[in-house]
């Protein structure tokens, strides 16, 4: 496969996740304001989407301060924005559209389907119609995931889209969890309270984890135990290791493909070597944000890796 229709391929699934990532950390930041709490906890609430998406300094640089206004405008529409939810979807589908013949017809309708949607609904202003495109977009990201699983053949094609997937959605689940700590609690509120219940709640809800977290633990939500869904177990489909899996799986499969394996594979494997031997004691001890921007370097340096093995 030529370099540029594995790059095509890989940035197709990475851009599709992260659409989706932006839409569920809006739907956050919308179900956080709206929790009773000190009077700027909306503000809170708006800055924490900004901060946890990776793009502080693009937002800055418009000189906009954090509203829901401002933010749900920045994040999904923003023509200034290179990552935003309508250009996520728009690049994601130039992607394909220039790889057309690497995918079954199921899938490109799913793609071109969500940008076509995408253009029919606008830019909506009011809360309801907005979260109406969130649930909009949700639903394309996993119409297209459906069609890649179902449809495509298990060869290179498959393996670059389902790795780009992979990495972006590792990313966004630590991303995600790393709202919390942008939440601070105002004085009064305790940890453990009744606030911060509310708030590692949604945040499940946000990765469809919630119903999980019920089987798995069997008790209230605490965070630790979010934390333990979230990063280790591995049966959580969105959860860093769950992730780590997969790209080592993904990669393991274009090594015997190929015939040879790289640093990619190697950072890969060591990397989810550390997650079997992880324990959340220790990552909560440490820190939890401090581990989730640890992981966020590692994973661009594994992307950064792939990019240099196969992309160029």
């Amino acid at each position: 496969m030529l370099s540029r229709t594995a790059d095509s391929l890989y940035w197709t699934g990475r851009y599709m996740e992260r659409a989706d990532f932006l839409a569920r950390i809006l739907e956050a930041a919308i179900r956080l304001a709206a929790l009773p709490a000190r009077d700027d906890a909306a503000v809170t609430a708006w800055a924490s989407a900004i901060a946890s998406s990776g793009v502080k300094a693009a937002f800055d640089a418009g000189g906009r301060t954090p509203s829901e206004t401002s933010v749900r405008d920045f994040l999904a529409f923003g023509s200034d924005n290179p990552t935003s939810i309508k250009a996520c979807i728009t690049r994601a589908r130039t992607n394909a559209r220039s790889v057309r013949t690497a995918l079954t017809i199921e899938l490109w309708e799913a793609i071109n389907g969500a940008w076509n949607g995408l253009n029919e609904i606008g830019e909506p202003s009011r809360r309801d119609d907005f979260v109406h495109f969130l649930d909009f977009v949700k639903a394309s990201a996993l119409a297209i995931e459906g069609a890649t699983s179902r449809t495509m053949l298990r060869n290179d094609a498959y393996w670059f889209l389902r790795l780009g997937m992979a990495i972006e959605r590792a990313d966004n689940t630590a991303r995600l969890l790393d709202v919390k700590y942008h939440l601070l609690l105002p004085p009064g509120e305790r940890v453990g309270g009744q606030l911060d219940y509310f708030q590692w709640t949604t945040l499940l809800r946000e990765v469809s984890a919630l119903t999980a977290y019920r089987w798995v633990y069997r008790e209230s939500v605490r965070p630790w135990l979010v934390a333990d869904l979230l990063v280790l177990n591995r049966q959580m489909p969105r959860s860093l290791a769950s992730c780590q899996g997969m790209i080592v799986t993904y990669l393991e499969r274009l090594a015997t493909d190929y015939g040879r394996r790289g640093p990619a594979q190697r950072l890969a494997s060591g990397r989810l070597a550390r997650f079997n031997e992880a324990r959340i004691e220790n990552i909560f001890q440490s820190g939890l944000h401090e581990y989730i921007q640890a992981f966020l370097d590692e994973n661009n340096a594994l992307g950064a890796a792939i990019h240099e093995q196969y992309l160029v």
